[in-house]
């Protein structure tokens, strides 16, 4: 791919409202990403390389809970919807440090609310309430390393 079209490519990433740009011509692929306006930039951090079979989703996963489970380390949760990491990567609690938190304990969400943010490989992705009800447990602190399928938030519905 010559410099002309990456150029075009990065020309279209900034007139747009992608973050990210990946494109594939035989066996050269280019990506281009960037951070939202609003968003903050984190100090670069060691790449660790990670292959997921399966594309995680930008979106939270969010499994009901029955019963207090148990979490990792031994912790027992609240009862509630668990909402978990769909990544590896840094878990922040707003968009940026001045920025107050996207969501507290007792606070009301509704599906599609910010809870938080993760950046993974220097691209941050919202993690949104998938249910409606009240958040009873913020699991993570702020600038937290999270692995995937971690519990972040436990949303007791209502």
């Amino acid at each position: 791919m010559d410099l002309r079209k990456i150029k075009k490519l990065i020309d279209l990433l900034e007139e747009s409202n992608l973050a990210e740009l990946e494109i594939k011509e035989g066996e050269e692929i280019v990506r281009l990403s960037r951070l939202p306006k609003g968003m903050i930039a984190a100090a670069p951090a060691p790449v660790q390389q990670v292959r997921m079979d399966a594309p995680a989703s930008a979106a939270a996963v969010a499994a009901p809970v029955a019963s207090a489970a148990p979490a990792p380390g031994g912790k027992t949760l609240p009862e509630g919807t668990v909402v978990k990491s769909p990544m590896v990567g840094t878990f922040y609690v707003s968009a940026n440090p001045d920025a107050p938190p996207f969501v507290k304990v007792g606070q009301s969400v509704k599906p599609g609310d910010t809870l938080g943010i993760i950046e993974a490989m220097k691209m941050f992705n919202q993690i949104e309430a998938e249910v409606a009800g009240e958040v009873v447990a913020v699991l993570v602190q702020n600038g937290q390393p999270v692995e995937f399928d971690e519990p972040l938030f436990v949303i007791r519905q209502g």
